[in-house]
């Protein structure tokens, strides 16, 4: 269907990815197999499933795993929303995660929209 690594969305979401591994790094121990697990996996999730639903034979398969990306960024968004306020991040890193996890949320449902499934 498309080679994913064209897609601005996938390149986008590998960004943020980086970012909150990195940003994750300075979390308490106590919560490396608590927010900082359910994190980077749900950041993991958003280009994996955009990747591997491009691999899919029909429009209606990639439109299921980019509801699965999806959904990992409303994940991530929460969690973010979480360690905000338990103050284990900064507004500032709070902004500079989410703002590019909304424009990657409108991008995803935009691609969803473009494959005319209605």
């Amino acid at each position: 269907m498309h080679n994913f690594k064209e897609l601005k969305v996938w390149q986008k979401s590998i960004d943020l990815t980086v970012d909150i591994y990195k940003l994750t790094e300075g979390f308490t121990k106590e919560e490396k197999y608590g927010l900082v697990s359910q994190m980077r996996r749900a950041a993991v999730s958003i280009p994996a499933n955009i990747a591997e639903g491009t691999g899919r034979r029909t429009p209606k398969d990639f439109n299921n795993f980019l509801g699965t990306s999806l959904g990992s960024s409303f994940e991530l968004e929460t969690e973010l929303i979480i360690s905000a306020q338990l103050n284990f991040i900064t507004e500032t890193d709070f902004n500079k995660l989410n703002n590019p996890l909304q424009e990657i949320q409108k991008m995803i449902y935009g691609l969803q929209k473009s494959l005319n499934l209605n």
